[in-house]
């Protein structure tokens, strides 16, 4: 009788840890690696790789953008080569109430590339300038996104992101007052541009699967390298 009753307590102990972990992750779908995304949830722990994925589906991706009030359009198929080229390519409008805008204009990235500015615009970028200039980021600077290569222009080896413009490379940012911040300029200082910039990256390592920086290496000490390359669900990120 004694064991029945500590077998029946045992069970009821865990039928309510069952339904408070399900109310939790009812709360919180984004960290449920097999939940749709939904653009206006909070950022949760699989959200990067879900919008990774969406390479797999890119109209689901571009009813997205669209539901989120984006006037990003599709862009032409490109395919310079069998190894490189996109279908579900992005021209991204920015500009608009919810997004700052990018120079040059015209730029073209992947529509899982595109959803990911958008969010880390709204939700990193954005709060991270009004909270250290008490302004807007009006325009992203870029050094462009599709480039049929290698690895850092090797003439072998593994393929870029940027081969499937599936990466980004972002220079710096203008605020709204006209003041500018560059990431080779003001990255190796202490002040609030570079403490901006460090925000800026951080946030970014919750939206794309890779992000790199000039603490990473030479190579990338005048831009954010992001890239949503696609490593499973659940894979893993690089953020440096």
């Amino acid at each position: 009788m004694v064991r029945a009753v500590r077998w029946f307590l045992l069970f009821c102990v865990l039928a309510v840890a069952v339904i408070e972990l399900k109310a939790r992750f009812d709360r919180r779908p984004q960290d449920l690696p097999w939940t749709a995304l939904r653009l206006d949830d909070p950022v949760g722990r699989f959200t990067a790789g879900k919008i990774a994925a969406l390479g797999e589906a890119p109209a689901q991706c571009r009813a997205l953008l669209a539901a989120a009030g984006t006037r990003d359009r599709a862009a032409p198929p490109r395919r310079p080569a069998p190894t490189c080229g996109y279908d579900d390519g992005m021209i991204l409008a920015g500009g608009n109430a919810r997004q700052g805008g990018f120079a040059p204009a015209g730029l073209v990235t992947s529509c899982p590339v595109a959803t990911a500015l958008l969010l880390w615009d709204e939700r990193v970028v954005q709060p991270a300038a009004r909270r250290h200039f008490g302004t807007s980021v009006t325009a992203f600077s870029h050094a462009g996104s599709f480039s049929c290569r290698r690895l850092y222009g090797r003439a072998s080896g593994a393929w870029s992101e940027h081969a499937t413009a599936d990466a980004v490379d972002i220079l710096g940012f203008r605020l709204t007052d006209g003041r500018t911040v560059s990431v080779l300029r003001d990255w190796p200082g202490s002040g609030q541009d570079a403490a901006f910039l460090r925000d800026a990256r951080d946030g970014a390592c919750r939206l794309f699967t890779t992000v790199l920086s000039p603490d990473y290496n030479a190579a990338h000490r005048d831009h954010l390298h992001l890239d949503t390359a696609y490593r499973g669900p659940g894979g893993w990120r690089a953020c440096r």
